[in-house]
């Protein structure tokens, strides 16, 4: 009778291994809703945890991807990339070398040809960066100094850094790189982690700033995200990266209700998942996995 039941195991271990189901649900085995219709913009907010990554790919089927997630979330943007039929990056933005935001792009790096790589001119002596900056130099590449009023070669879009503006010594979230892309009416503003001395001086030029859909910045921290930086940008959605129950509140209190009281619809990863848009031009949709 034992080995019958060994017998037994051993079937249903193979069983299972074969299934076309898979058995985790780990971010990268969950399935992302993905559009191919000619001429759409679709931004992938990818569902990393406590951390920062989003997947562009415009209209002309270019990828640029803003930011890696941490450490040990590189894995899990690769198998999101892979599952997208990601075969080459056209751009990586490091936003600024904090690990939450950079951690995984030596992975990413590592695994899919990149063709450019942007980042802001501030150094930083982490490991995590040090693995950065090696991944970048394996890979043959330089790395290109992502400022304010810089434009990506891209088709089909426009895609512009509005920040940084200025220079920022040691405060790293203010170095952050961000990023406006506009497709036919339609536009969406990255911030990474920028906080309110950067969105002080992008605020010098709040006609770059309006955007129908506004990355929240710093994970929606209430360094982040000030009044008047919110009332320039005019956003009709916000999203929100952050992980569930993360150590630090994100997103606070404060930020959800400013957003709410602006009529802004807002979604978040800590809730949702990897949350996907979609613009024509002219509208807007969403979609999310959980």
């Amino acid at each position: 009778m034992r080995k019958l039941y060994i017998i037994l195991g051993l079937i249903i271990s193979v069983l299972v291994a074969c299934s076309p189901f898979p058995t985790s649900t780990t971010a990268a085995s969950q399935p992302i809703p993905e559009r191919h219709t000619s001429g759409s913009l679709q931004v992938f907010y990818l569902d990393v945890g406590q951390g920062d990554s989003t997947l562009i790919r415009t209209p002309k089927g270019q990828h640029i991807l803003i930011d890696g997630g941490d450490n040990h979330k590189g894995d899990v943007v690769v198998g999101y990339l892979k599952q997208l039929g990601v075969k080459s990056l056209d751009a990586i933005i490091a936003t600024h070398p904090d690990a939450d935001h950079i951690g995984g792009l030596d992975t990413v790096i590592d695994a899919i040809p990149v063709k450019s790589v942007y980042a802001p001119r501030v150094s930083h002596t982490t490991n995590t960066y040090k693995d950065f900056l090696l991944a970048v130099k394996n890979s043959g590449l330089k790395i290109k100094t992502a400022k304010a009023g810089l434009i990506l070669p891209l088709d089909g879009i426009t895609a512009e850094f509005v920040a940084p503006v200025a220079e920022y010594g040691k405060d790293l979230n203010a170095w952050s790189a961000v990023l406006r892309v506009q497709h036919g009416n339609t536009s969406f503003l990255f911030t990474g982690d920028a906080e309110s001395k950067s969105e002080a001086d992008m605020l010098k030029n709040p006609k770059l700033l309006k955007a129908d859909v506004l990355k929240v910045g710093h994970h929606g921290s209430d360094t982040s995200t000030s009044q008047k930086f919110l009332d320039a940008v005019n956003p009709k959605y916000a999203v929100i990266s952050a992980g569930k129950d993360n150590k630090y509140g994100h997103p606070k209190a404060a930020i959800i209700n400013r957003l709410k009281r602006a009529k802004v619809t807002v979604y978040r990863t800590d809730t949702q998942g990897t949350i996907t848009a979609i613009s024509d031009g002219k509208n807007i949709k969403f979609e999310t996995v959980r």
